[in-house]
């Protein structure tokens, strides 16, 4: 998988217009013919000039405009159809050259509208992604190059002239002079041309001041704070090298690399620092390329970043497509965690293994915002440290394999603003791993997911929130009498199913009324936690109306949790009690469950279950063994898990020859 840049336009346009006589069709049959023609028609017919012929490798089409032959509603038409309008005067009628201003300046800016462009190139023009530059803009303009023809018949230049329209007219590109007559200039006009559409200016410079647009400054210093690996807001050498070879696809020789630092120190004494390259140094070096004319420089690093014409972030960039097949969930792959480790510790500037606040906000500072609240989600919902209530990295990954499972567009998205395409010079498809499909776990009885989804379902007060905060906490028992005030959906944590690190999500669901239907993404998961208060009798009615209502036909395995058993227990007024209940529906028995006793073998039995769908003799051999210390923890004698995977082995192995058994004497009797 190559790397990914922000693509060009595959084909450029070009409208030459201007007074009648100035010598548009000149131009355009020299170029062709590569003579001067002894007879001009009235208007050129439309020509297109094959990619392998032209400066930039992009087939180019040329329009001529004939006022004798065409009407103000035709000409419309074709400006908007048009990359770029060549405004073509005479050098030697001052009168043309008046008319730019008068006329043709103002009536291409009139004519022009975006959305009849956008259905010309036949694709609907992005709206600003969230990863734009955001602000205020100007209005988009169509790019102008000014033509001067006839230079062969004066010894002046008009420049000084056209200069001056260039300061007022920030959507003129370039301006050239030159001969139809004699061939001076006439390729390298038509270059200018292609230029304005492929490497736009205006996007990128504003003339008037000499500065780099706001919105490009934007992007740059993006650029530049991802490039910055080591985060001393400093461009290294090797940082430079890196950077160079992700852009241009080659390296950057010492020699050039010490005469680049020479000009940014000549002109900007604090650019460089310690023989790196600051901020402002990076910054001068683009205003520098632009103002040389190298606008394809500047252009080649923000595309490779993502950026295209208006320098928003293109929306194929962010959010690549990716195909999940139904029954399917996605993952972090394991470079995707590589790359988000790195990214923590390069943030982590303390190095106490935990992001504060401001280190949290600065590793963001790359993004159009957080993904995120730090203080009301990531801090509710994966673990911390206790101590300073900041996010670890364990922490860390937690939520974004959280996100990943719920929302992974969201997740390339922001894989893409903090670099990863660069870095890993590969799409955000690489950071992603689709399971495979639902259907095929439950044939085999074991999933190849490491992240799996339970439910948490109860009424109104029967423990469920504390349930699944006690999930991130050392101390369950801290938890008790605690108001839950944000309203966090989600707790995410690791746990160990036979010695393999699973990653369990708990999704609180919320009940209003105890009639209210549960809508299909709240039944369907990995796991159903059905939860109900030991010590109120009416709290298992509801439990057990929804397991029949909806789990009791269907494949998801279901635990039903009585919490609060360190209060007495009551009888439940239901048909049946809870331990009938579950004997009925052959579900485990129910598992009694108190924040106080701080046990949290509960969350290794749910991560168990979804482990191994429709194959109870793997829940059932961590039932009767839950004294085991590993149904919570980690164990201090290995051997007990070679001890349980024999026994789920010894299990399968049981069933399939029963099974079998079964079949043949079925057979046989037929």
């Amino acid at each position: 998988m190559g790397q990914y840049t922000a693509s060009q336009r595959k084909n450029v346009r070009i409208l030459l217009v201007g007074d009648a006589g100035v010598g548009k069709t000149s131009l355009i049959l020299s170029l062709v013919s590569e003579e001067y023609p002894e007879e001009v028609p009235p208007r050129a017919e439309e020509i297109t000039i094959p990619a392998n012929v032209t400066p930039e490798q992009v087939p180019t089409s040329i329009v001529d405009y004939s006022a004798l032959e065409q009407t103000d509603e035709a000409l419309g038409v074709e400006i908007n159809k048009a990359h770029v309008v060549c405004i073509v005067y005479a050098v030697n009628d001052d009168d043309s050259l008046d008319r730019i201003t008068s006329h043709w300046l103002p009536l291409v800016r009139e004519k022009c509208n975006p959305s009849l462009e956008s259905e010309a190139d036949g694709v609907e023009r992005e709206e600003e992604s969230a990863g734009g530059s955001g602000g205020e803009r100007e209005p988009l303009r169509k790019p102008i190059v000014l033509v001067g023809n006839k230079i062969d018949m004066i010894e002046y230049s008009t420049m000084d002239s056209v200069l001056a329209i260039m300061e007022d007219y920030p959507e003129i590109e370039s301006c050239v002079e030159c001969s139809a007559k004699t061939l001076h200039n006439i390729s390298e006009m038509f270059y200018y041309a292609q230029k304005a559409v492929l490497h736009p200016t205006s996007p990128l410079y504003m003339m008037e001041e000499q500065e780099l647009t706001p919105a490009c400054k934007k992007s740059l210093v993006r650029i530049f704070k991802i490039c910055d690996i080591d985060g001393d807001n400093l461009l290294n050498d090797y940082e430079l090298n890196l950077f160079q070879r992700r852009c241009f696809n080659t390296p950057l020789q010492p020699q050039i690399l010490d005469e680049v630092k020479a000009v940014i120190q000549k002109n900007v004494p604090d650019g460089i620092y310690n023989d790196a390259v600051t901020l402002k140094g990076f910054l001068f070096l683009h205003c520098l390329f632009i103002q040389r004319g190298r606008n394809e420089t500047t252009w080649a690093v923000l595309r490779r970043f993502g950026y295209n014409d208006q320098l928003d972030m293109c929306q194929e960039y962010l959010k690549p497509p990716l195909k999940i097949p139904p029954g399917s969930s996605t993952e972090l792959s394991h470079r995707g965690q590589q790359f988000l480790i790195a990214v923590f510790e390069r943030y982590d500037r303390d190095g106490d293994g935990a992001l504060s606040p401001d280190e949290h906000k600065m590793l963001f500072s790359t993004c159009p915002s957080s993904p995120w609240s730090y203080s009301t989600d990531i801090r509710k919902s994966c673990p911390i440290n206790e101590t300073t209530g900041w996010v670890t990295l364990h922490g860390w990954l937690c939520r974004w394999t959280l996100m990943t499972l719920i929302d992974v567009v969201k997740t390339m998205e922001y894989l893409a603003y903090l670099g990863f395409n660069v870095h890993e010079n590969d799409s955000q498809l690489a950071a992603i791993h689709v399971t495979r499909e639902r259907r095929i776990d439950l044939a085999k009885r074991q999933s190849s997911r490491s992240v799996y989804k339970c439910h948490v379902i109860g009424p109104k007060g029967s423990g469920k929130t504390g349930l699944c905060r006690g999930f991130l906490v050392d101390d369950m028992s801290k938890l008790i009498g605690k108001e839950f005030k944000t309203n966090v959906v989600h707790c995410i944590n690791s746990v160990q199913v036979y010695g393999q690190e699973k990653h369990l999500i708990l999704r609180d669901i919320d009940v209003r009324h105890a009639l209210d239907p549960l809508q299909p993404q709240e039944v369907n998961c990995d796991v159903a936690c059905l939860v109900y208060d030991s010590s109120n009798p009416r709290s298992f009615e509801y439990v057990a109306r929804i397991y029949i209502k909806y789990y009791a036909e269907s494949k998801i395995p279901v635990m039903i949790v009585g919490t609060k058993c360190d209060m007495d227990e009551r009888r439940q007024d239901y048909l049946m009690q809870p331990s009938e209940f579950c004997e009925k529906y052959k579900l485990l028995p129910p598992h009694l469950f108190s924040l106080k006793t701080n046990k949290k073998e509960l969350y290794t039995k749910l991560a168990t279950m979804a482990a191994f769908p429709r194959f109870q003799a793997a829940w059932i051999l961590f039932y009767k063994h839950s004294h085991l210390r590993q149904f919570g923890l980690m164990t201090e004698d290995p051997k007990l898990w070679w001890k349980a995977g024999l026994g789920v082995a010894a299990a399968t192995m049981l069933g399939f020859i029963v099974l079998k058994t079964i079949s043949a004497a079925g057979a046989h009797s037929r």
